[in-house]
């Protein structure tokens, strides 16, 4: 019997890879023949469709990506990528792909938008092919790697993604090379209340400090926690510890038989550190008992197995 070697699952990286790293190889090493006026050594072979690809296209030509995960601009460092543009032109090529009579933009949005503000009417683009899963995914991985989404847009994003192809929390994780708690983790931001969203989304609150407060049981704990929390400036430990607070307190009064308090701390750490409600109910004078860990949906079972580094239901 032949031992085949298992393949490894395609990522989206690669793909990304396949639409920018060659290209931009391949036109750096042509500018550097017609700069030097040698002949070309490149790593790369000869690629006619790669030359031909790339283009200089009319700005006016060209459709936003309806997948653009992005939805908040820093106008100042759009500015200063104009005046960069009028001094020295458009370094890298924007990518697009071809959409009836014109164009569509798959990366590059930043240089695409700071070329209008420079009053460019034509831009270098490389023209290539790909699906509309290739759009949403490639305009989803560059923001994500090139320039950081807030929290909101990052969960809408993966939200979007989810829902338009179909795909688990666990197969979108493996097509975009991300850790499924990451995903798990930006989705459950969702269910918070939109004053503490739109505080994530001006970055005056981080992802450590909406973790904690989602372990409070009401949306009004909550935003009472995240206005305290944003007017003190307090830390994401500082913030856990209020948590922890409050939810010894409702042990207190939720238990007939007063618990230790080595136990009720116990609950609410673990608590905080799955992101659900857990119980510790002992007998025989605390040498025998059991943990409860409460789910709502298979995905956060799954996230919480994941977390304690046991199978997910899709594995079982």
């Amino acid at each position: 019997m032949t031992n085949k070697k298992r393949e490894k699952p395609k990522h989206l990286g690669r793909g990304l890879a396949s639409l920018i790293c060659p290209i931009i190889s391949a036109a750096d090493a042509e500018a550097n023949q017609v700069m030097s006026n040698t002949p070309r050594t490149s790593n790369y072979p000869p690629d006619k469709e790669l030359q031909d690809s790339l283009q200089e296209i009319s700005i006016y030509d060209i459709a936003p990506n309806p997948y653009q995960a992005r939805t908040v601009w820093d106008q100042q460092e759009l500015a200063d990528l104009a005046e960069s543009i009028k001094a020295n032109g458009v370094i890298q090529p924007i990518i697009v792909r071809r959409a009836g009579t014109g164009f569509q933009l798959i990366a590059g949005e930043r240089r695409f938008r700071a070329s209008k503000l420079a009053s460019l009417t034509k831009i270098p683009a490389l023209i290539r092919q790909a699906t509309d899963q290739q759009l949403l995914e490639l305009a989803l991985i560059e923001n994500i790697h090139r320039a950081n989404l807030n929290p909101i847009e990052r969960a809408k994003a993966y939200q979007n993604y989810l829902s338009t192809f179909s795909l688990t929390q666990a197969g979108a994780a493996e097509r975009l090379g991300e850790d499924r708690s990451v995903i798990a983790n930006h989705l459950r931001l969702l269910d918070l209340p939109e004053e503490i969203k739109q505080l994530l989304a001006e970055r005056q609150l981080t992802m450590g400090h909406a973790r904690a407060i989602l372990a409070l049981p009401t949306d009004e704990l909550r935003r009472k926690l995240a206005n305290r929390a944003m007017a003190g400036r307090l830390s994401v430990r500082e913030v856990e510890r209020l948590v922890r607070r409050y939810l010894t307190g409702i042990g207190h009064t939720r238990t007939t038989h007063a618990k230790p308090p080595h136990i009720i701390d116990l609950e609410t750490k673990l608590g905080t550190q799955l992101g659900t409600k857990v119980l510790i109910e002992t007998r025989k004078n605390g040498t025998r008992g059991r943990i409860i860990v409460e789910f709502h949906s298979l995905d956060e079972f799954d996230r919480i197995a994941e977390t304690l580094g046991l199978a997910t239901m899709e594995q079982v």
